[in-house]
This record gives structure tokens, sequence and C-alpha cells, in this order.
């Protein structure tokens, strides 16, 4: 049930049949190597989403761009939200799914750029007395995931790499440059010359300058849509543990009972 498609009647009727849970998929606008468009990861999390929701009801709330990418600034494309507009939209808006009558709101993140901003978001909330209660994750296509692993053939894939790739080649596939992707995979650069467990602000950009992190020559539709089975169903999981849970919003009510008192 996507959220812009639905009218107002309907959406109403919405929101009971999702047990009063939304989905906000986080995607970004940057730069993925020569051969992915710029909205891959908004495109690929907002589909993992949807499919997911025609599995177990749940409203997917639409396309939502403004998260954290200062890092791929100097790449044409790219829109990266100040921090403090940054952290004030992202909670503006869950309090308006909040006030349209959802209780639960699962953040559903496909950018690896949002790994410490959502994190410190959803610790930030604890400062005030929400009336609904935040869940994080991920869509489960990261490389750790054993799944995953034995569908793919090659390593580092943190950006426009073969898991990306296939899962647009599944999705989107009129959107792929085949003949860009490169000729070589892209390994780390390691142009900061610190101890290790030191980090900067400039990382990623010491590493991949080129915003372009593994290896897409060995992707495949085939693959994609064995990854993109995987994403969907650990987000379904995801999904039917959040509705059925209710220790979370207990033990927030008694933590604000004690803040708030």
């Amino acid at each position: 049930m996507n959220w812009e498609n639905l009218t107002s009647p309907e959406f109403q009727r919405a929101v009971k049949t999702a047990k009063n849970l939304c989905i906000l998929p986080l995607g970004v606008l940057e730069k993925h190597s020569d051969h992915l468009p710029i909205g891959t990861d908004m495109l690929i999390i907002n589909s993992v989403a949807a499919l997911a929701a025609e599995k177990e009801p749940a409203v997917v709330f639409p396309s939502y761009y403004c998260t954290q990418i200062l890092e791929a600034r100097h790449w044409p494309g790219a829109i990266a939200i100040g921090r403090d507009l940054l952290m004030n939209l992202l909670e503006n808006v869950c309090d308006e799914i909040a006030r349209n009558g959802f209780t639960k709101i699962l953040l559903l993140n496909g950018h690896g750029g949002n790994n410490s901003f959502l994190p410190f978001f959803l610790m930030s909330m604890l400062e005030k007395n929400k009336p609904y209660v935040l869940y994080l994750t991920g869509y489960g296509f990261a490389e750790q995931y054993p799944e995953i692993r034995k569908i793919i053939e090659t390593d580092g894939n943190i950006h426009a790499g073969e898991v990306e790739t296939s899962l647009m080649m599944a999705l989107f596939p009129d959107l792929v440059k085949n003949k860009n992707i490169p000729n070589n995979p892209a390994l780390p650069l390691r142009r900061k010359k610190l101890p290790p467990g030191v980090s900067t602000s400039i990382d990623w950009y010491a590493d991949f300058p080129d915003h372009y992190a593994g290896d897409a020559r060995l992707s495949s539709p085939e693959k994609g849509k064995q990854i993109l089975a995987v994403c969907v169903e650990y987000t379904v999981s995801v999904i039917k543990a959040i509705k059925e849970d209710k220790t979370v919003p207990e033990l927030m009510r008694k933590f604000y009972n004690k803040v708030f008192h």
C-alpha cells in the first residue's frame, strides 16, 4: 500500500489494515559509478519496501532522499542536506506520519552513508516523549548475510558493485548502462596514513574518490532476482515482528514516565 496512491478514505482503511505500521524507505541521490543512476539507493529500497508490504500489509511512505551524503558533493547530481535540516526534517516527517494514525514507524535504510546518522537520530528521539515508536533496519543485502554471500562472486560490494548492479538489472534494467561498467574493480586506495581505528570526515573520499567500490562485472539480472528475494523476505520478517512487538512500546512508556514526571 503506497501512501501516495491511496485516496483519503482508502488511507484510513489502510492504517487499520497495516495495524498502524508505516514503512519509511530512506534512499539518497548520489553518483553510483558511471553505470548506475543517481537514484539507485532510493529506487532499490522503495522496491523492497513495496514488495514486502504486498506480502505483509504496511503503508509505504513516498520516496525520501533527504539523507546524509555530504561525502558525494564533488560529483554532479548529489543532493546533500545540511546537518540541522537533516535531523529536523526527518523528525518532522515522522511526526506527520504519526499524526496520520501510525504508532510504529520502520526506518528502512537503503544507503550506507546513513549508517552513522540514523542510529544517532534514533537515540536523539529519546529527548522528547513521542507518541510513536521508531524501528531501524537495512534491507539485508550486505555481504555479511550468508544467503547473499552464496549468490555473489566478488568481494568489497560497498557501492555500485555486484550486489547493487544485479539488483538494478533485475528491477530497472533500462536504467543500467552496461557498457559503462568499469573494466577493473574499485579497491580502497588507502590514501589516509593514520593508525587503524582513527576516523576522519574524508575517509570515503580517501578510499573511493570515484564513488565506486566493488566489482560490477559479474552482475546479472538472475543474481539480482535472488538477492531481491532475500531482501524482501528479510523485510517481511521485520514487519511481522514489529507488528507483534509489545515490549518496546511498553519499555518506552516506562522510560518516559521516569524521565517526564
